[in-house]
């Protein structure tokens, strides 16, 4: 498999995509994991309808879907927004994603299978493959999903479901507040993950995660960013 399939897999704690509603779903939060539909862009239902090929219907439960995730926000006489999180919730989002992680770090070291971890290896290569070719974007929905991997290793359904959503609030972040590149070149920091998974070492795993998410957060600059305003159908164009 080459390094750019990595990206096609599909969330450790998300079902398949089998109904519209799920497929809309699916098509909007990739674009807004890849930065395509960065944080406070508006999200017309009409458009989206018309780019999916759906009703409004099923866009408007693709919408609530993502809502509950934290990754819209529906605001009454307004319509749909993807979040724009202040700087607290930023801080909160890394901070539970450390309180859950390392454990599920440590959990995934005992269950590490050759599988799996030569899906970590294929991510990391991606990964370094987005950062050079200047995909920011992509290189952060590449690492979301290295960790979602992670948690699926651990065989914890309930905090991989959990993780789903906070790395795709991360994503948010990211895009708000991270310092970038610097806190996207995570080659190190995941390859030390990895190591530490190989030699199925629980407790090497545990301090690699924890390292790794106090680094993330210790590189976000956490101060208001003003919206921008994408282009809709250009976004959505390769979801």
């Amino acid at each position: 498999m080459e390094t750019r399939d990595a990206e096609n897999w599909p969330d450790a704690a998300a079902p398949p995509a089998t109904t519209p509603t799920d497929r809309v779903r699916e098509r909007l939060l990739r674009a807004v994991l890849e930065q395509r539909l960065p944080p406070g862009a508006k999200l017309t239902e009409d458009e989206i309808a018309g780019l999916c090929g759906v009703s409004r219907t099923v866009v408007r439960a693709a919408l609530q879907a993502l809502s509950h995730d934290g990754v819209v926000v529906l605001e009454r006489h307004r319509g749909a927004f993807v979040a724009a999180p202040s700087p607290q919730s930023a801080r909160e989002v890394f901070e539970a994603r450390a309180l859950l992680e390392p454990a599920v770090a440590r959990a995934a070291a005992r269950h590490a299978d050759a599988e799996a971890l030569a899906r970590l290896a294929r991510h990391i290569e991606a990964e370094h493959a987005a950062l050079e070719a200047g995909e920011l974007g992509r290189a952060v929905h590449l690492s979301g999903r290295f960790h979602l991997v992670i948690a699926e290793m651990s065989r914890h359904q309930t905090i991989a479901a959990l993780l789903g959503g906070l790395i795709a609030r991360s994503a948010l972040v990211l895009a708000l507040y991270a310092r970038l590149p610097d806190t996207l070149c995570e080659r190190h920091a995941h390859g030390a993950l990895l190591a530490a998974l190989t030699a199925r070492d629980a407790d090497a795993a545990e301090a690699a995660m924890r390292r790794h998410l106090a680094d993330l957060l210790a590189g976000l600059d956490l101060a208001p960013r003003a919206p921008s305003k994408p282009d809709l159908a250009r976004a959505l164009s390769t979801g």
